[in-house]
């Protein structure tokens, strides 16, 4: 199986990275950066990437399966049209890309309270490109909604780090209908992707697919015990 990586260096797409690059069922993975990784293995396809101009590279998305970690933060982009260009507006094109080049499955992180309708900026942008990339008709399309992401992150979020420290009792009281919004480790996520799209190599999807995957059910694919 062929699978392409969008955000790999990114907290995340990281693990996904180290966890595509040491299962069987994958043949390779191609990798768009603005920067090369540091990482080097037989696997690994690096492909230095001017995402504005993302269709002069349409070749490189002939793959089976793509995996978009992609994303930023207001606060670095620098603005809300900034995070909309890189959070819909780079993702959404590898997908256009993607389905045109021949890729059959696509696994999106996007984020717990995703809406097209809300009227929190950040959760409709999410919203918004989930209903576009459905429109696309990728015959398995996978949309992860976690809530808090726990782990290392190269560059320091003050509120996302407050949050992480409470979040172990805080998951303890989040039952029942509540259980979605439990913060999750991040490789937790990666290690559910990864298992997902191998399982796609062992069973050829017979009729198109959506699946929204939540806190219990990304515990349960990525097989541990968050």
């Amino acid at each position: 199986m062929k699978v392409m990586l969008l955000g790999a260096t990114g907290l995340t797409g990281g693990f996904v990275l180290n966890e595509l690059l040491a299962r069987r069922e994958v043949e390779s993975v191609v990798v768009p950066v603005r920067k090369p990784l540091k990482t080097v293995n037989a696997k690994l396809h690096q492909q230095v990437m001017d995402f504005d101009r993302m269709e002069n590279y349409a070749g490189l998305f002939a793959v089976d399966v793509i995996i978009c970690c992609l994303g930023t933060t207001i606060k670095t982009a620098g603005s809300q049209e900034q995070f909309r260009k890189v959070d819909y507006g780079y993702c959404l094109k590898a997908a256009e890309l993607g389905r045109t080049a021949g890729a059959h499955g696509f696994i999106l992180m996007s984020a717990i309270g995703s809406s097209s309708s809300s009227t929190i900026f950040y959760n409709r942008v999410k919203g918004e490109l989930e209903n576009s990339i459905k429109e696309l008709g990728y015959s398995y399309l996978s949309i992860y909604h976690p809530s808090l992401l726990l782990g290392n992150r190269p560059e320091s979020r003050l509120g996302e780090s407050l949050g992480a420290k409470a979040m172990p009792l805080i998951n303890r009281a989040l039952l029942g209908p509540l259980e979605k919004f439990r913060a999750i480790e991040s490789k937790t996520v990666a290690s559910a992707m990864v298992n997902e799209v191998c399982n796609l190599s062992s069973k050829p999807v017979a009729e198109r697919v959506v699946q929204l995957r939540q806190y219990e059910d990304i515990v349960d694919l990525a097989g541990v015990t968050d």
